[in-house]
Parts: structure tokens; sequence; C-alpha cells
């Protein structure tokens, strides 16, 4: 009988530890996945489109260019805003998540007197009662000369 509690507490013992030793593993290592789509690629950008962190996407700031093109579309603050968004709703869909899970945009302006026709094209993307928090600022120097630059937090 005894050999039997022993045998038991010795498996019952060993399956808590390696239990313990898993857990452990899961909370001190995230999952990091880095997602670059074909176009950046081709580009060879010092920087992935996302990064996936467990679950939260981090989108890279994205600029109103097309797809496989390096300038920005024509039209002004309103068309580079839009564009700028189908460019992170593009990204976001590639990952697993959409604009619907947004929780923060940072948007960089290259005029804050831009700011009022940047906010109206851009709320048009979010559901009125679900809104990210939002930071925005004027800059200089934005990438392809560009007026607008937004970046943003979202869960997949």
């Amino acid at each position: 009988m005894k050999i039997y509690v022993y045998s038991f507490l010795l498996f019952f013992t060993s399956c808590i530890s390696i239990k313990t030793a898993d857990i452990k593993n899961n909370t001190l290592e995230p999952k990091i996945v880095h997602y670059t789509s074909d176009d950046s690629m081709e580009y060879d950008f010092p920087f992935s489109d996302a990064t996936i962190v467990n679950d939260i996407v981090y989108v890279a700031g994205q600029v109103g260019n097309l797809p496989g093109n390096n300038e920005v579309v024509p039209g002004g603050i309103k068309a580079e805003t839009r564009q700028t968004m189908k460019n992170i709703q593009r990204i976001l869909n590639a990952v697993g998540s959409s604009m619907d899970k947004v929780f923060k945009c940072t948007c960089m302006l290259a005029d804050i007197d831009d700011w009022g026709a940047m906010s109206e094209e851009y709320k048009t993307f979010f559901d009125k009662e679900k809104r990210p928090s939002r930071s925005a600022f004027a800059g200089t120097g934005l990438a392809l000369v560009a007026k607008i630059e937004i970046e943003c937090w979202a869960v997949r």
C-alpha cells in the first residue's frame, strides 16, 4: 500500500511542478508577432506595418498613400485622411482585427489648422458611440510630405 501512496504522491507533485512551470513561461514571455505587407516589403521600410503583442495590435504611423505607391493621394487633408484610415483598416483586417476594436489613435498633422477637416473625415470610420481615445498635434517633416500621419492601437 505504501508503494501506491508514494507513487501517487510522486505523480501528483510532478504534475503540479510542470503546471507551475508552464504558467510561469506563459506569463513571462509575451507573444510578439510582426506584420509587414508585401507592399511595405517591396519598399523595404525600416519598420513593420503592425506589431502584435499578446492580443494588442500596434499599427505603425500610416499616411495617405495608395498601397504599392510611394506618393500621397491628391485632394488635400480630407482625401489624405480617408486614405490613411483605409490603410489602417487594411492592416487591421490583415492581422485579424478591425476598426471597431481600435481604442487609441495618435494623429500628427503637418498643419494644425487642418485639425477640423481631418477630424470630420476621421470620425466617419468609427461608430459614434465607440470612438477611440485620440491625441492630435502638429509636426513637421511627415513621411512622403504628407499632411496627416495616424498610428493606432487595437485589440485582436
